[in-house]
């Protein structure tokens, strides 16, 4: 692994903490169940209403890449230092992550008054042939709950080629059950997916789009408790037409430049029904480096942003 690559912003961890996290994983691994127990929480909505998560379940699927670097997520401790200087931004809201990811945040003391959102379904690995049976590996609502987590996220391709599709389909839904049952708001991130030369594509047509919403919020007994986690695409304000349920948008591609990814949230963040971005690689992981700089944007826009 290559060595820990300097932010442009110094982040709040220091090598003593990182030496500390690590000697605590090794001799006192119930310290995770005692900083779960002693986080202070907050309410999911409040203030503005709006909400800025930064997303970091990337790894956990095998999908490691940033622009041209195959390898850009794979340093921990990189990764760590970013999700703590975003973290540490005024306007962001919380994080979004896997088990490992969510327990080192909360050994490191990170994670008091920020909405935490667990990762469920990470099975469908990048580029393996069982890449659409994404099934539940990560976090279940049990964990959820065991943990005081506020809230849940689940990936759901619709691929109507491969069957593997409808067991994900109906894993999803009793997800949906369990965290309606729990009374834990669960997002739903819908696409409509195709193989192309061995990799899965997302179509991200209007109507694909569209599509994959409506049948994404059908799954489970009740949707009280489901939200959306959609992309960016032309002709929004026809997709926002399509659904009732909440909605945050993702991050998108981060090869873009900043410019265009900041002026298509600007103009989606204005729309019915949309309450702010959960956004990843893009904030993390800036053209420029300066994490601090991108997270300061994207606060700006989403708790500037008033919904008409």
């Amino acid at each position: 692994m290559t060595a820990m690559r300097p932010l442009a912003t110094p982040g709040p961890i220091t090598e003593g903490a990182f030496a500390q996290l690590r000697l605590t994983r090794l001799a006192d691994p119930e310290a995770v169940g005692r900083a779960f127990a002693v986080r202070r929480r907050r309410p999911v909505v409040r203030g503005d209403g709006r909400l800025l998560i930064v997303a970091a379940d990337h790894p956990a699927r095998g999908a490691l890449g940033i622009r041209k670097d195959p390898m850009a997520m794979a340093d921990r401790y990189d990764l760590l230092q970013r999700v703590a200087t975003a973290l540490a931004c005024p306007g962001v809201d919380g994080v979004l992550g896997t088990p490992e990811l969510i327990d080192d945040l909360a050994l490191l003391g990170l994670l008091d008054d920020k909405i935490v959102v667990g990762s469920m379904n990470r099975g469908g690995l990048r580029g393996a042939a069982f890449e659409m049976d994404d099934r539940y590996t990560a976090y279940d609502i049990p964990a959820i709950t065991r943990d005081r987590l506020d809230f849940a996220k689940a990936l759901v391709r619709f691929d109507l080629d491969d069957p593997a599709t409808v067991t994900t389909m109906e894993a999803t839904a009793r997800a949906v059950d369990a965290a309606a049952a729990a009374q834990v708001p669960i997002m739903l991130e819908p696409f409509l997916s195709r193989r192309v030369d061995g990799a899965i594509v997302n179509d991200l047509s209007t109507d694909a789009v569209i599509n994959s919403i409506v049948m994404a919020a059908g799954l489970g007994g009740s949707s009280a408790y489901t939200w959306l986690k959609l992309p960016v695409v032309d002709d929004m304000a026809d997709v926002m037409a399509s659904t009732t349920l909440p909605t945050l948008l993702l991050g998108g591609d981060p090869a873009i430049g900043p410019d265009a990814v900041a002026s298509s949230w600007e103009s989606a963040l204005a729309l019915p029904g949309v309450v702010g971005l959960t956004v990843g690689r893009a904030l993390l992981y800036p053209h420029d480096g300066d994490v601090a700089g991108a997270v300061a944007a994207a606060a700006e826009l989403v708790h500037a942003a008033v919904e008409r």
